[in-house]
Parts: structure tokens; sequence; C-alpha cells
């Protein structure tokens, strides 16, 4: 029974026609339609038969439209370069780095694995053929069909399990069911439907939960507890937007704590400590056990990944030693006093590099240089890559003695035979930075004897720890201004032979700011020192190897703002303004475009905003004493659909704010969301018992009893049957546009059939970049 209206407002439906009679009593004929209206025998529900056959059928398309001629192309398309690759590498038990974490890939290897595939091909290149080369690349890809497939069903179930009608679970299992971008994404070896259906599957498990709030600490209710944490780690677990999961799950929580804290709540208050056992339950299933399991995955991932790879170099030379094979364990040699050296920036890969030219007088902005002996970034070694390394001080000179963590010392180039200085002069690019040149031996150890000491800063380096080629990544300390020794990408204008830039960075702590020893260029290659001696691989504590690869992916993730054809804003993902090449092939015109369903797109966004806007105008309405809604209604509106408009919201905006390189796939987990949301409005608007809770607050005010003869039911079942036929009419209406939509775009999600310049023209709706357009 709805709550009775706050003083003053104003039921603006049948109620409010009823008039106050004379004598100041409510007229009896028009109250006594509404009481029979409410005994009315109800239209006939739906029953969970009519749910079964719908949600069967709609999940026999789900795996139709997801595995139909899954094996074409025959060839790596876009990026199953990467995590194609990187289940081989599983398989061959090689290190490699990526910037998501490994549950997602750990699937794909497993599923190589399962088929007997041994990691022999690398997906080095998009077109390379799978059948050339006896890659089960159909099982690879079966794992993100069925997982797109299983995300259909998901979605009806969330419907389902929200109490929402036959018709409303229908629109939302089909916006998805039909979408050419969810399709697309679910039929090549790509992460986004592992992460898809993990995150539709926190939904539906929190849902679960919630629905058993009345039974706390039941098994049934431990069980979606853990589920739904479960689900929130296998998200986040796949790539790192998985996080904006546990908001949308941690901000429904935070709502369901508060309330349990009022002391006016139904059934009485908690009292705190069993708000603490509360708190503490969900605490423990949503966060601590999440997490374990997230660690669950670095621990597999380590324990699989024994060798050395190509992911070597993003890691420090301790992490490095753990691994077998690696060079770091064949070919570091210590460094001694007076060797000459070549040093390599660890990230751009350019040696640090001398010769006689100057810098010029003044640069383009104005600035004046000291005009004194270029110091650069080289990408090729050669001889002017050679420096010699000196002690100090006097006192010092002793041949044969290495060189240790935070020595300081003088790096002589041994073509020019000058010494490396940085002063209080501006670099070239950076006014904030300072500029690196070398002075003549004798001003090196006379008046500019301070400005030509560097420390040697070994990373993760412990005291006296000596100082080797290769595996000690170190960065090098000016020492009398505490800057480091830095370069960048950015080229050098003519007068710098389009070299790159050294400078002295101020902030210390990037890793950007990090170089090592290549080789020892004075040492001959049958040296003493060069004999490769037996060396056992080293082992780390799993929490120090987590945090540091934890480090790395984040900076590198953070790293990827370099522009890309196909990126996009978000600002253009729910208009669906364009799409990204994923595959062609010119012979037969044949190509894969992602790209959604506009019209499914546009329908969902169209919906989303009708529902920021009814939201507004009921709480305007309310403000001026409108009461349009019926508790229960109101309720579903701000609490169902408002949990999913909110995980809509904390899965699209959030990129915003991002620096990173986006893409359209970025947008697939906010548009489940919205799919959703339209479902839920599709109900809201063809509503047809709202009346009843209309009827039976007033009959409960008036004091009347709720009964009435059968007879007096047609008007109840005439309104309720034409409410329920036009939802079905929109029903029908939305699933024709959109298997319309489907059905247009299917060649460019399917790869085929080749299409002329006239189809592919047809299909550029908002100058979507096609290929074979002319």
């Amino acid at each position: 029974m709805a709550s009775p209206p706050p003083p003053g407002t104003l039921r603006q439906r049948n109620v409010a026609g009823s008039k106050k009679s004379k004598d100041g009593a409510s007229s009896d004929v028009e109250l006594d339609k509404l009481v029979k209206a409410v005994t009315a025998k109800p239209v006939k529900p739906v029953s969970e038969r009519d749910h079964k056959i719908a949600f069967s059928l709609i999940t026999i398309l789900a795996f139709l439209t997801r595995f139909w001629g899954i094996s074409h192309p025959n060839e790596v398309v876009f990026d199953e370069v990467h995590f194609g690759k990187f289940a081989s590498y599983y398989l061959e038990k090689t290190y490699f780095f990526d910037v998501h974490p490994p549950f997602g890939k750990l699937l794909f290897a497993f599923t190589g694995w399962l088929v007997g595939y041994d990691g022999h091909f690398h997906f080095e290149n998009i077109g390379d053929s799978y059948i050339a080369n006896k890659v089960p690349y159909v099982a690879f890809r079966s794992l993100p069909a069925l997982l797109g497939a299983l995300t259909v069903s998901v979605v009806y179930l969330i419907m389902w399990e929200s109490g929402y009608s036959l018709p409303a679970c229908i629109i939302a299992a089909s916006l998805v069911l039909l979408d050419n971008a969810h399709i697309g994404q679910t039929r090549l070896i790509l992460l986004d439907a592992t992460l898809v259906f993990a995150m539709a599957c926190s939904l539906l498990c929190y849902i679960k939960f919630y629905k058993l709030r009345h039974e706390p600490f039941s098994r049934k209710w431990w069980k979606w507890l853990i589920l739904t944490g479960f689900a929130l780690s296998c998200d986040i677990s796949v790539k790192y937007v998985g996080l904006f999961a546990f908001i949308t799950i941690g901000s429904a929580v935070v709502i369901d704590l508060w309330d349990l804290l009022d002391i006016r709540r139904p059934g009485g208050a908690l009292s705190l400590p069993q708000f603490g056992k509360h708190f503490a339950a969900r605490a423990f299933g949503l966060i601590i056990m999440p997490f374990l399991f997230y660690l669950f995955w670095f621990q597999v991932h380590f324990a699989i990944l024994t060798r050395s790879g190509p992911g070597d170099d993003f890691m420090t030379p301790e992490f490095q030693e753990t691994l077998s094979d690696n060079i770091m364990l064949a070919n570091s040699i210590t460094i001694d006093y007076y060797d000459t050296i070549s040093l390599k920036h660890k990230e751009t890969k350019a040696y640090l590099h001398s010769h006689p030219d100057r810098y010029p007088l003044r640069y383009d902005d104005g600035r004046v240089s000291s005009q004194g002996q270029q110091v650069t970034g080289y990408p090729f070694n050669d001889t002017n890559n050679y420096w010699q390394i000196l002690p100090a001080g006097e006192d010092d000179q002793k041949p044969g003695r290495h060189v240790k963590n935070h020595d300081l010392i003088r790096l002589r180039h041994t073509v020019t035979d000058t010494i490396l200085l940085s002063h209080d002069v501006a670099s070239p690019y950076y006014p904030t930075n300072q500029e690196f040149t070398t002075v003549s031996i004798a001003d090196a150890y006379g008046n500019r004897a301070a400005d030509t000491l560097f420390e040697v800063r070994i990373e993760h380096g412990k005291p006296n720890q000596e100082f080797k080629t290769i595996s000690s990544h170190f960065k090098l300390i000016h020492n009398p201004s505490k800057v480091a020794m830095w370069t960048h990408p950015k080229p050098l204008p003519e007068w710098g032979f389009k070299q790159q830039e050294i400078n002295g960075n101020k902030q210390i702590t990037p890793s950007s700011n990090v170089w090592l020893v290549e080789d020892i260029n004075s040492l001959p290659a049958d040296h003493p020192r060069r004999e490769k001696k037996g060396r056992q691989v080293k082992t780390l504590p799993f929490l120090r190897k987590w945090f540091e690869l934890q480090r790395s992916m984040f900076w590198h993730n953070n790293q990827l703002t370099a522009s890309h054809p196909y990126a996009s804003h978000p600002y253009q993902w729910p208009f669906l303004l364009r799409g990204v090449s994923f595959w062609t092939q010119n012979d037969t015109r044949q190509q894969i475009y992602f790209l959604g369903n506009p019209i499914g797109w546009w329908i969902a966004s169209s919906v989303l905003a009708i529902y920021a806007g009814i939201v507004l105008a009921d709480q305007f309405s309310l403000r001026r004493g409108i009461d349009a809604l019926d508790h229960r209604t109101r309720s579903r509106l701000y609490n169902s659909t408002g949990f999913f408009f909110l995980a809509w919201a904390t899965h699209y905006f959030p990129f915003f704010v991002m620096g990173r390189q986006l893409f359209l796939h970025h947008y697939l987990p906010a548009h489940l969301a919205s799919a959703l949301v339209t479902g839920a409005l599709v109900e809201f608007i063809f509503s047809h018992d709202a009346d009843e809770h209309e009827v039976a607050y007033q009959a409960s005010k008036s004091g009347k009893k709720s009964q009435a003869p059968k007879h007096h039911l047609t008007a109840r079942e005439r309104f309720a049957g034409q409410s329920l036929a036009a939802s079905w009419i929109a029903t029908g209406i939305i699933l024709a546009i959109l298997t319309a939509g489907w059905y247009f775009f299917l060649p460019l999600t399917y790869g085929y059939p080749g299409l002329t310049v006239e189809q592919v023209v047809r299909r550029k709706w908002l100058g979507y970049d096609l290929h074979f357009a002319k």
C-alpha cells in the first residue's frame, strides 16, 4: 500500500476529480468506482513459464549471432595481435608485459592448453594466416563468443530478477542481442567479452543479494554476497576499468548501509554491534575477498611465466634475475673505474651521445644558450657514444676498483676528450630543466670541478652494491643541483641533427630518468671479465614482484597518450559518431568495422535523457505540491531504474578525465547499463498497475471495504489490457527496427559478404570512415 501523501499534495489521477459534496463528504459514487476497480479480477499475469520460454529463445539467438561464421576471417584481426600473442607466451612460459591484469589472458591460455596448442605462433602482424600457421583460432574465439552469448542471458536475468515485465526483459536483452558492437567484439580474441560478462554478473549477483536483505546472514545471503565479490574481482582482473563496477556496487551498498543505520527503519532499529556485523560482512565479501582473488591471478601469472622474454625490459634488474635464461644472468659485467662504457636510456633506447658541434647562441624562443658542446640522445651505436668513467677524487684513482651505488663519478667523452657537465642554463626545449654540455679537462678539474660530478644512483640498490652492465638500472644525478639526466623523444631542430635533447630533470622520481650501461666498450671479446659464470635464478617475495608490476602497469597505462587514427572521445560514444576499422581484404572488398547498431544506441541514449527528464520533472512537481506518482512506481523509478542509471554513469563519465587513448569499445559496459535503463523505462511508460495503489490508498483512507461484486470488472480489465497491448506493440516496433539495423550493418560486423561502392556509401550514416567507399 502506498504511503500517505505529504500535506498539501494533489493526486493528479482519477481521485483528483473527486469533489466534496455540499455537506463536506466525499462523493461515494466516485470512491465506490475506485474500490471496485482495485478489487477487480486482475489481468492474467505473465507466468514464469512465459519468462522461461523467452529467456531460452533469446539465449539461443545469442549463441547463433555470436558463433555464426566465427571462423571468418582466418587471419589475425586488429588487437588479436596482442591477446593471441599473450596466450602463446603463457603456453611457452615466456615473460611478457601488458598494461591489463592477467585474468582474461589466462582464460585464453587455458583455452589453448585444452585444445593442445603449444604457443608456437606469436600473432606478429594483422593479416597473418591462421591456417598456414596451424593455429586453433576458432577455439580461441569461441571463448569470448561463449561469454558474449551468456551476457545476453544475464541481461535478461537482471531484468527478470528485478521484477520487470516480459516486454521490458525482452527489450533490454534485445538491445544487447542485436547490437553489432557487442557481437563484433565477442567474435574475436579480445578481452572485452570477459569484462562485460563479469560486469553484468556483478549486477545480477548484487540484485539477488539485495533481494535477500530480509534474511541477513542466511546461507543464500552469504552465497550471493560472495558471488558478487567474485564477479567484481573478475571484472577488475581483466581490465582496470573494472573498478567502475566497484563504484556502482559500492554506491548501492553505502546507501543500503545508511538505511540500515536509520533508527526509524521498518522492522526495528539495528543495534550498533548488529550494524557492525553488516558492515564487516560487506567489507569482507566486496573488498577483502575480491582483492585476494585479484592477487591470486597475479600469483598464477608469476608461477607460469618463469622464462626470460620480451617483458623483461619493463621490470627492474632484481625482477629480471628471477627469470631463467635472462640476459642479466649471462652477460652482466661489474664496471670498474676507467672502463669505457655506452649508456642507454631505458625508455627511448637512445644512447648518451656528444659531438664537436655546439648549441646555437639563441633558440627559436629567444633564450640564450651556453654555446657549449652538444650532448644529445642518438638512436644508433657509434664511437661518439663512448664515455670513460672516472673517479671523483685523486685519492680514488686506483686501477681495477669497482664502481658502486652512490659513488660520485665523472664521465669523459673519449672522442672529443671533454668531461660531461650540467649547469644552471636552460635546456633547448625546457626552460625549467638544466642544459647538459661538456667542458675541457682543465676546466673539469679546475673552476668547473663541482659541476662535473655525478652520482650513480642504482634503482632499488643497496649501499655499496656493485655497478654492472645491463642489470644495473640507474639514475645519473648531478651532484650540485640534484637534477637527473633525462631525455625524451621530441627531436631537436636541424642544428641538433634531429637527435634527442638531453637535459637535467628536477623531478627525480619518474622512471623516465632511468638509464643502463649497455656494454663496456674497452673490454675485448675474449677478456677474462667477460667469462660467463654459472649463476642461479634468484627469487623475490610475491608482494614485492606484485607491487613492482602494478607500478609499471599503471605508469605505462598512463603513457598511452599517442594519437591513433581510430581513437574517439567519450562524448561521441552514446551517439555512435565513429567506429574502428578492424580488418580489410582488398581482393574481396570485405572489411570488419567495429560499430554498434546505430538505432539501438540512439534509442538507449534517448531513453537516458528521458529518464533524467522524468526524475527532474518529478522532483519539480513534488516541490510544487503535486504528487503524480504512486509510491511503488516512484520507488522502482528511483531505486531499480536508478541503480541501472548509476551503473551507466559510473561506467561512462570517468572516461572524461582520462588522458590515455580511448576507443569505442570502452563504452560497451555503459551501453549494457543503458539497455537495462531502456527496458525499465518502457515498463514505467506502459505501466498499468499504478491505479491499483492509488485506489487502495483512497479506500484505506475512507475506511471503505475493498470488496466489490464480480460484475464490476470491465473498466479495469479494459484499461490493463490496453496498456499491456500498447507495451507489446512498442516492443514489437523496437525489435523490428533493431533487427533492421543489425541486419543492415551485418556485413561490417561479420566481415562478409564484400560490399560494392554504393553499398558501402549507404552505410556511411554519420560519415563513418569505411574502406572501399570509392
